[in-house]
């Protein structure tokens, strides 16, 4: 599916090989969120027992997500830390239970800990969602690398407990693919052969830079790689709309769909079902 902003003067990479399969993201998949956490924005505590993480994974699987990102650790402004031990033990469990029940579901660990990456991907994990892009870590670009995994590297400044601070930018686009060329060059030299970018939407940003982001989205495609937006529910939409996370799908819907036109190749979504249907109507539209 070519977006309304396709152009053949940028070449973008739109395969991604998940362990000797290879993904086609000519048309945007989805990645469905599943946070075994107990404090995350939305659905912080949801997921916590062994059916209700099953249950969950199967409703996104079913409802078409090619993904299943699972995340141990609130990334949230404000949110408790949680030690690599506590995060490897959640993370590893849910994973284990969603590939001992599910073993055709490209599971991803949400993470920016090589440690927890390592034991995620030893248990089956399929690729490393990590919001630092390896900064908080010094060692997972090299994990990342010894791995043969894929790799989804977010911009953010600062961590989660310091991002709403470093909000402060010279050109927001051109500092964020500056800041993404940078560590993609980086992540080559190291041996990384799959990497999406994460711009970073609620990360490091004011709400206004969200929407300028998200409205310039396209000018990223000059790093040549495929692009992840993960809006669903956030802050940028809610607080816009004057309402709260648990009302914020049809929002989410809105900006998935702008994302999808401006070349976003995957979504990351907390409601599989809603992304798939933006998928189909911009195809029919586009075709």
């Amino acid at each position: 599916m070519k977006s309304a902003h396709e152009s053949n003067f940028f070449s973008v990479n739109r395969t991604l090989n998940v362990g000797g399969t290879i993904l086609d993201l000519g048309t945007p998949r989805v990645m469905g969120v599943l946070n075994v956490t107990p404090d995350s924005f939305y659905d912080g505590g949801r997921y916590n027992s062994d059916d209700e993480i099953l249950r969950q994974a199967e409703k996104m699987l079913t409802e078409g997500a090619t993904f299943i990102d699972v995340g141990a650790y609130s990334s949230r402004p404000g949110a408790a830390d949680v030690s690599p031990n506590e995060e490897l033990k959640r993370a590893v469990h849910a994973i284990t239970l969603v590939i001992d029940k599910f073993p055709e579901a490209v599971v991803s660990v949400d993470t920016f800990r090589s440690e927890v990456a390592h034991a995620a991907v030893q248990e089956g994990a399929a690729m490393v969602n990590d919001i630092s892009s390896g900064k908080l870590d010094v060692n997972m670009i090299e994990t990342i690398a010894r791995l043969n995994v894929p790799y989804i590297a977010m911009h953010m400044r600062g961590n989660p407990r310091t991002m709403n601070d470093q909000t402060d930018y010279q050109n927001l686009l051109i500092d964020i693919t500056n800041h993404l060329r940078e560590k993609t060059r980086t992540f080559r030299e190291a041996g990384i052969k799959d990497i999406i970018i994460d711009p970073g939407f609620g990360f490091s940003k004011t709400i206004e830079q969200n929407y300028l982001l998200l409205n310039n989205l396209e000018y990223l495609k000059i790093l040549g790689q495929p692009i992840m937006v993960g809006v669903s529910r956030k802050s940028m939409i809610w607080k816009t709309l004057a309402t709260t996370p648990d009302l914020a799908l049809n929002g989410t819907t809105v900006l998935n769909t702008i994302a999808i036109l401006k070349g976003a190749n995957v979504i990351r979504v907390h409601d599989v079902k809603a992304a798939m249907e933006v998928i189909k109507l911009v195809a029919t539209t586009l075709a």
